[in-house]
């Protein structure tokens, strides 16, 4: 062997040593199908987004359901009131159930938007293409997310719904709220199955569906929509993605937000010391014409102004964490000619 093949040896021989964990990541993430990776990728925007937004959420869900001693506060005054009497891990209250559920329902759903946006493509090139594709697709994925994990949404309302004064708890005096009536996401699934059965567990999912159909669908029509605008050197821009995805939550929530407070009525109408008293609601048209002949048409829009401030970081942190983490596990882009002529 001569000295230059000694050396190139060497070369690959302190290449591969110094490369192999890193070839083998690569190898791993590039075996593991597209759906795989999207659920991935979507499970973790998922997580990212509910986290950063907890507090914010908590609060929406007290001023929708008009808890007992929160039905008459404002945004600011909630906060307050939640920091002295549970500390600032009240803030955080059902958002275990909150995660638990948002991974598969986000994996889920944008999972699945793009497999049935890929399958419309491919199967009708007679729609064209274009974000309203983005449209159709997105609200079919969204009722799909929603009724595979809606059990764990309700075990997550339910239990952001209890308020408990830590301060009062050991020294026997009356809470402004009952004790916690739930331990946990484990103990709320038990016992409303034991109570009403798999109709127990989907208490509230009518309009659930009614408003995540249009909502999920112009989500990700305006996300797509404002994106085809943006430059073709800004389409990696964290900050493109962030604003496009903010504008995109705000418009959708706006338009069905009444129906996230029917079904967050619905939800806890059953609880100890609920306002509402016994579930009446039967359907989401029902439970509009009742919540504003018996509590004004303003509680349809209770907690929106938090909703807005929660929106843009959530949706906009989603669609950002999505996008990096497609990028990250190498996921292809799916390029709406090769759909198309993949079909013919």
């Amino acid at each position: 062997m001569n000295p230059s093949q000694g050396s190139t040896l060497s070369a690959n021989v302190a290449g591969f040593v110094d490369g192999s964990s890193a070839k083998r990541e690569v190898s791993y993430i590039d075996s593991l199908p597209i759906y795989v990776k999207e659920l991935i990728a979507g499970g973790a925007a998922g997580a990212f987004a509910k986290t950063a937004v907890a507090p914010l959420e908590r609060i929406k869900i007290l001023l929708q359901t008009r808890t007992e001693g929160f039905h008459s506060l404002g945004v600011f005054q909630s906060l307050k009131k939640v920091l002295k009497h549970e500390g600032v891990r009240g803030f955080y209250k059902g958002n275990g159930a909150s995660v638990v559920r948002i991974i598969p329902y986000a994996a889920l759903h944008f999972m699945t938007y793009e497999q049935y946006r890929c399958w419309i493509l491919n199967n009708y090139p007679g729609l064209g293409v274009g974000p309203h594709i983005d449209l159709l697709a997105g609200s079919v994925a969204g009722g799909t997310a929603v009724l595979c994990t809606y059990p764990l949404d309700l075990a997550r309302t339910k239990l952001a719904y209890q308020t408990t004064d830590t301060r009062m708890r050991n020294s026997g005096l009356r809470s402004y709220h009952s004790q916690p009536a739930y331990n946990g996401i484990k103990d709320v699934l038990v016992r409303v199955y034991s109570a009403g059965g798999a109709r127990g567990l989907y208490r509230g999912v009518g309009p659930t569906l009614t408003g995540i159909l249009p909502y999920a669908g112009l989500k990700f029509y305006v996300y797509e929509k404002l994106k085809s605008h943006v430059p073709e050197e800004h389409q990696s821009s964290i900050v493109m993605r962030l604003s496009c995805g903010a504008l995109a939550g705000l418009l959708g929530q706006t338009f069905t937000y009444p129906l996230d407070v029917v079904r967050r009525q619905m939800q806890v109408g059953d609880m100890p010391s609920s306002l509402n008293g016994q579930v009446r609601f039967r359907n989401s048209i029902e439970g509009l014409k009742m919540i504003v002949r018996n509590q004004g048409w303003r509680q349809l829009f209770a907690g929106l102004s938090i909703n807005y401030i929660k929106i843009v970081p959530s949706v906009a942190i989603g669609f950002a964490a999505y996008d990096s983490m497609k990028i990250w596990l190498r996921i292809p882009p799916r390029q709406k000619t090769q759909s198309i002529s993949s079909a013919s």
